[in-house]
């Protein structure tokens, strides 16, 4: 009997170790939850000070603390003094440390520790974000969350704020990465070809098309990325030809915007009462360097001109609800005159794997130089990882959830509802193109024929 329960127990704890192997490595999150997460707050806790030490994030006591120490506590040592960890939370994808900066410390001197702390702690990351003066939070991974991509269910109450907040990718502390068009209104897309550039696209205009707002698409390759979306287009240009007379309604709809804004004496679109505030539009312009290159010279006054009408865009059409959402495998000097004003206008960067470290530093090194390098160590066999910054000079690595193009039209189809009709763009409303029809499986098996 002994004997059996002896092998019981062996089989159970192989069993067990067999199953927390399988949770590391086919359901982390599973993994952290159970083994991960307490191993590390306990580790956290215990080596907390003596870590705070060696990275020398510790500083002097004042005289006062000194003093108290060795007159009230009657210890002739006074030990340096760590930031005081005010509160520590655990989560699915990590643990995240509140923490309380003694005078003599900034953030940017932890964050330059924070690599020995993640050895020291043993998790996978360590991000630090400064929440207010004096405070920081540490934010800890416990495995690559870029591997999987899994969303967030919910966003946290200061991101989800706004009207056109779109969740787009995962940050790799486990944060969602979101496109706000009131805080950053224009932004520039660019990625070599399978970079994950298209993807991205998917993710983007899947989440706008479930938001009151109006899309308008310049697809100058005949449309081939954005032809399916046309439920949800409000307008749609396929050539150079068609993106000049659409950029040219675009410009004198803003103009529209911009006498209403003046009769009721505002300055910007979310100030005008509910009842007569236009839709917001967003522009998705597709490899954006189509608009640029021309094969002979008598189409290089309609370059000119639609690059024009594009800057004037990007600098004014924020006040009035109109947003950039621009493409492109390169966007540098050598497109041509305009190309470095308009590129200075978009605010937000996002650059997938490109081709050279020059591309980089087109998307990335006029705002925040430190993350040209993460760009170019982007590994090919990572689709969709990318690297986001603004011009605030943060940047984090990012990577969309995978997408297939049949289920971002699917959401574009199930929403076409909320497409606006606009009147100055109506002479560009794309052609829905009818659904695919379902071929029906033959009730009778067909027999194969004999001789």
């Amino acid at each position: 009997m002994s004997d059996l329960v002896t092998a019981l127990e062996v089989t159970g704890a192989l069993g067990a170790a067999g199953g927390l192997g399988y949770a590391k490595a086919r359901a982390p999150r599973v993994f952290w939850s159970l083994v991960g997460l307490p191993v590390a707050r306990v580790r956290f806790m215990v080596t907390y000070r003596a870590t705070m030490d060696v990275c020398g994030l510790t500083v002097q006591p004042s005289r006062l603390r000194a003093f108290m120490v060795r007159n009230v506590a009657r210890r002739p040592d006074v030990q340096p003094v760590p930031p005081q960890v005010r509160r520590v939370r655990g989560s699915s994808t990590g643990m995240n440390v509140t923490l309380r900066l003694p005078a003599g410390l900034e953030p940017a001197d932890v964050a330059a520790a924070s690599e020995r702390l993640r050895h020291a702690w043993g998790v996978h990351s360590v991000h630090v974000i400064e929440t207010k003066p004096g405070f920081i939070e540490l934010r800890m991974t416990g495995y690559d969350v870029l591997r999987r991509v899994r969303m967030p269910r919910r966003l946290p109450r200061g991101l989800a704020a706004g009207p056109l907040v779109v969740p787009v990718a995962l940050r790799e502390d486990g944060t969602a990465f979101v496109r706000d068009y009131r805080k950053i209104p224009h932004a520039l897309t660019l990625g070599a070809n399978q970079s994950g550039k298209s993807m991205y696209q998917r993710n983007l205009i899947a989440g706008l098309a479930k938001l009151p707002v109006g899309l308008v698409g310049i697809d100058c390759k005949r449309g081939v990325e954005q032809r399916g979306y046309a439920p949800r287009l409000s307008a749609f240009a396929v050539t150079p030809d068609e993106a000049s007379g659409l950029l040219d309604a675009l410009v004198g709809e803003m103009e529209d915007r911009f006498d209403l804004l003046s009769e009721y004496g505002v300055a910007d679109l979310w100030d005008l009462p509910a009842r007569v505030r236009p839709v917001p539009l967003v522009v998705l312009v597709d490899e954006v360097a189509e608009l640029f290159l021309t094969a002979v010279k008598k189409d290089e006054e309609r370059r000119d001109r639609m690059v024009m009408q594009m800057i004037r865009l990007a600098q004014m059409a924020r006040a009035v609800g109109i947003y950039l959402e621009v493409c492109g495998q390169r966007f540098g000097s050598e497109l041509g005159k305009g190309a470095t004003m308009l590129r200075a206008q978009l605010t937000g960067r996002t650059v997938h794997r490109v081709n050279d470290k020059q591309t980089a530093e087109m998307g990335l090194g006029d705002i925040a130089p430190d993350a040209v390098f993460a760009v170019t160590t982007i590994p090919p066999d990572r689709p969709g990882v990318a690297v986001a910054g603004d011009s605030s000079g943060r940047w984090s690595r990012i990577r969309t959830p995978a997408m297939t193009p049949t289920e971002a039209v699917a959401v574009c189809r199930q929403y076409a509802h909320l497409t606006p009709h606009i009147p100055a763009l109506e002479p560009f409303r794309p052609v829905i193109p009818a659904e695919p029809a379902q071929v029906m499986a033959p009730l009778v098996k067909p027999m194969p024929v004999t001789e």
